[in-house]
């Protein structure tokens, strides 16, 4: 193997590893904003749940 062959393969590890670690942080952001999404669905479901189970 010559330099210029792992010169190559390094950088493309090096950028595959940037990516990487670039889609874990949006991954990340995504999966707090569907918390954040389901914990406010479920609080105002909760508050409309309320008046709803006094007819019972």
């Amino acid at each position: 193997m010559t330099g210029d062959s792992i010169s190559g393969m390094v950088l493309i590890v090096v950028f595959a590893a940037i990516a990487l670690y670039a889609l874990y942080f949006v991954v990340r952001a995504a999966v707090r904003d569907g918390i954040k999404l389901a914990r406010n669905a479920e609080a105002s479901n909760a508050t409309k749940d309320i008046g709803n189970s006094a007819q019972v």
